[in-house]
């Protein structure tokens, strides 16, 4: 082993390719590729003396943390700091939900000023199209940020839905409109991409149960938030304000983001270091071992977009929830179309009282999130202790054949309690009760998701939230037909039929088939082995 006098101290430390770790040094290695291995034992060491060309030829200096407690790993930051990045990607994922259904209440002004028919679909679709861009924005955000990471990526695509709102407020014409929400989204799409990866970049698993509790409210409040706010706006002031008002808090929001947040994705904190330690001593062979010489960004960006289109047509797993989530998302997003209109038209209230309901929404979902995670944990605890101390991913489904029962029941209680026009809190109950359960269901299937695919997960998720978006998107669009020829009550019996066919069947099947099913997986059974 090369020796120098140079201070350890004062350098990161590498991973040899022969399995030697090594603790504020560096370890000449002649397999450029290689990676860091369990087991690995600890030698002291010095920096090694500068290589001569031939050396630089033959070896490479793999660059990675400094031992468990280096202050460069984003886990070693304050609590007070990694809390403070938390919240703020937090509200980066919160506000573009809130953008996704402010305009509902101010639908039909906008439809009087852009000559848009009242009740047609392509009044609905000034609302979702904004959804249709969630489906496009993980399979290019994700990829992006594996190539540029997470913090620059995060700014510019909050940027991007800055930009693109605010023109929403200017638009002249349905396709202009059409075409800047749709650009809107997009940009929107990224902090639902990412944000759970910065969690996990900040919080070890001991410590991220809570912060993910408050990350996870964000894209279940926000869609009920935006309506609650938008309906009181669209009451006093031009509509053009309830994108405005997006804006305006978005940007002290990106304000914010500059100050605060900083870079958290370990492969590209590590790849600047060994960019730095290459300038400092003119040696390219020093390198992370996240930097491939054969890795294009031309793979990554293909990998991102397929992998995710094959999970949903390879994986029974993922096409069942993928099927199940889509119904969930169509019927969040049906409700914020339809919502306003059934206390306005059959209750006689004004646009901000009827805005007022979406609390419902709100408060089912944060119980549905809040409690069933906690109650996921208690359960799986449990049955692992059951099991000998080994988990299996279908410990996470028992939770999942409860709160699945309660989406058909709330859509009941809601529909056949506003058709008979019943007292307003009846139908609040109902809607209540089935935001419950898409708040807990959300949560039991992403988890189960995790579990079975692991280092794949990500993919998995990734497949599953762009197929719920098409339906976040479709759902609305035939929501007036579908209430107007059936009414409240059978219109929702419907939508709990289809709740009760897809979603209640599927954690007892995969309760029952989940390990063979994992055995036939090719992306499940790498991660069992």
């Amino acid at each position: 082993m090369l020796m120098s006098s140079t201070p350890s101290s004062r350098v990161p430390s590498l991973i040899a390719s022969d399995d030697t770790t090594v603790q504020g040094g560096l370890v000449p290695s002649r397999r450029s590729h290689s990676v860091l291995e369990r087991g690995s034992r600890s030698l002291r060491s010095a920096t090694p003396s500068k290589p001569t060309q031939d050396d630089e030829k033959a070896e490479s200096f793999v660059v990675t943390w400094d031992g468990p407690n280096d202050p460069g790993n984003p886990r070693n930051w304050s609590k007070h700091r990694r809390w403070t990045v938390t919240l703020i990607v937090s509200l980066f994922t919160f506000i573009s939900p809130v953008g996704s259904s402010i305009s509902s209440p101010a639908l039909p002004d906008i439809s009087r000023d852009l000559h848009i028919p009242p009740g047609s679909v392509l009044e609905n679709m000034t609302l979702s199209i904004f959804i249709l861009a969630y489906a496009l924005g993980p399979l290019i955000w994700g990829p992006l940020s594996e190539l540029f990471g997470r913090q620059v990526i995060l700014q510019i695509s909050n940027i991007w839905f800055l930009v693109f709102n605010t023109l929403c407020g200017v638009a002249k014409t349905p396709t202009q409109m059409l075409v800047f929400r749709f650009l809107a989204g997009f940009g929107g799409a990224a902090p639902q991409s990412l944000g759970g990866g910065v969690v996990g970049d900040l919080w070890s698993p001991e410590e991220r149960g809570m912060a993910m509790s408050v990350y996870s409210l964000a894209p279940l409040v926000g869609p009920s938030t935006g309506p609650l706010v938008g309906g009181w706006i669209a009451e006093r002031v031009p509509w053009q304000w309830v994108f405005w008002s997006v804006s305006i808090a978005d940007g002290l929001l990106q304000i914010a983001g500059f100050i605060f947040i900083r870079e958290t994705y370990a492969p590209e904190l590590l790849k600047r270091r060994a960019r730095k330690i290459r300038k400092e001593t003119g040696n390219n062979a020093y390198r992370s071992s996240f930097e491939c010489p054969d890795r294009h960004w031309t793979m990554v960006m293909a990998r991102g977009m397929i992998k995710p289109i094959v999970f949903l047509l390879t994986e029974p797993i993922v096409q069942v929830f993928a099927l199940y989530m889509a119904v969930l998302y169509g019927i969040l997003y049906l409700t914020m179309t339809t919502f306003v209109k059934v206390y306005t038209d059959q209750y006689g209230q004004s646009t901000g009282i009827a805005g007022i309901h979406y609390l419902a929404v709100a408060l089912g979902s944060t119980v549905g999130g809040q409690v069933g995670a906690r109650v996921l944990n208690t359960v799986y605890r449990k049955l692992k202790e059951k099991n000998g101390g080994v988990g299996t991913p279908e410990m996470r489904l028992p939770l999942l054949m409860v709160s699945a029962t309660t989406l058909p029941i709330g859509l009941l209680i809601y529909g056949w309690t506003a058709n008979a026009r019943l007292f307003w809190l009846l139908p609040d109950l109902g809607v209540f009760i089935y935001s419950i359960g898409i708040g807990g269901n959300w949560t039991c299937i992403q988890t189960y998701l995790v579990d079975n695919y692991a280092l794949y997960a990500a993919s998995a998720i990734a497949g599953v939230a762009s197929f719920r978006a098409f339906a976040g998107f479709g759902f609305p669009l035939f929501a007036d037909k579908m209430y107007a020829q059936l009414g409240d009550g059978w219109g929702n019996s419907i939508l709990a039929l289809i709740c009760l066919v897809i979603g209640c069947p599927a954690p007892f099947i995969f309760y029952r088939y989940g390990p063979k099913l994992r055995e036939w997986s090719n992306a499940a059974s790498v991660e069992k082995a």
